[in-house]
């Protein structure tokens, strides 16, 4: 790899690119460790962001380049707790998809959320929609449509676990413009801490209602929530943001092509969920429509 004109050294690069790809593999994982999990899927999602705190505060205490932390008003509380619930909404939605259609088809939807951060931006913010976004957001909703099999396979039994996986692309889109909007002010180690510890809050309580025993009944099942927690996503989200800060912004939409790509080879390896070539080629169609979108 020749060094990018972005300052920074040919091997620093190198590096920040294995922890890119590891990343994306690392949160590509974790739709199987949901699957796999002992207990139900919105007691996944608190053990997943609860777990993760630990790791978290153990990075923000061992980062390098520990900014000082600015006092917090009470108005403060109230804008870092609120990315945590749209990532709360997101992460429930996620996993219940997860067990109302395949892994491949969760992940693929999920990732649309670049596209709803776009839409929401006009509608909320009147930010600029240019003619390139809309031919991507085209572009992803033909590969939908194909990935589905096409306008008349829409009524299949799956299509309630696909519109589940959209919902939480749209949560996850608001969880992003959210941190957006913290981020000028808070540092990245404190707002993933707040938004994890009140997501984790806002699910606990559901996840008594609906599942009531929330423990994994075996060794095994902790093992899954802690690979859950410690590889996927504290693990994958600072191998990316560690990556980021050495690499063009555009690398970024290189982990919007693994996850789903790593999801559906684990879910075919593991779970022996078969991926037909018309699937194959509407998850094609949706991750260009993305990345044309992004570009727009």
């Amino acid at each position: 790899m020749s060094a990018i004109s972005t300052g920074v050294s040919a091997p620093a690069q190198r590096t920040a690119l294995a922890c890119l790809v590891l990343g994306g593999i690392a949160i590509g994982a974790s739709p199987i460790f949901v699957r796999l999990s002992e207990v139900g899927p919105v007691s996944t999602g608190f053990w997943r962001l609860a777990l993760a705190l630990l790791p978290l505060f153990l990075w923000s205490m061992v980062s390098p380049s520990r900014p000082e932390m600015p006092t917090l008003e009470r108005r403060d509380y109230f804008l870092l707790i609120l990315p945590g619930l749209a990532l709360a909404v997101d992460l429930v939605a996620w996993h219940l998809a997860l067990h109302m259609t395949s892994v491949a088809n969760a992940t693929l939807l999920a990732n649309l959320a670049p596209v709803f951060v776009t839409l929401i931006g006009w509608l909320l913010f009147r930010t600029t929609v240019t003619r390139i976004f809309l031919l991507g957001l085209g572009l992803a909703i033909a590969g939908v449509v194909t990935l589905k099999g096409g306008p008349a396979a829409l009524a299949d039994g799956q299509l309630a676990g696909d519109a589940v996986a959209a919902l939480a692309a749209v949560f996850y889109a608001c969880y992003i413009l959210a941190i957006g909007r913290l981020r000028s002010r808070f540092a990245t180690n404190r707002i993933m801490i707040w938004s994890s510890a009140s997501a984790a809050l806002s699910i606990l309580p559901f996840a008594l209602y609906f599942e009531g025993n929330i423990l994994p009944s075996s060794l095994y099942g902790w093992t899954i929530l802690v690979g859950l927690a410690f590889v996927s996503h504290a693990g994958g989200q600072v191998l990316i943001t560690y990556a980021l800060a050495y690499l063009p912004a555009a690398f970024s939409s290189l982990t919007l092509l693994l996850q789903p790509v790593v999801a559906a080879i684990l879910a075919w390896w593991i779970l022996t969920e078969s991926v037909s070539p018309l699937q194959a080629v509407g998850g094609l169609i949706v991750l260009v429509g993305i990345l044309v979108a992004r570009r727009g």
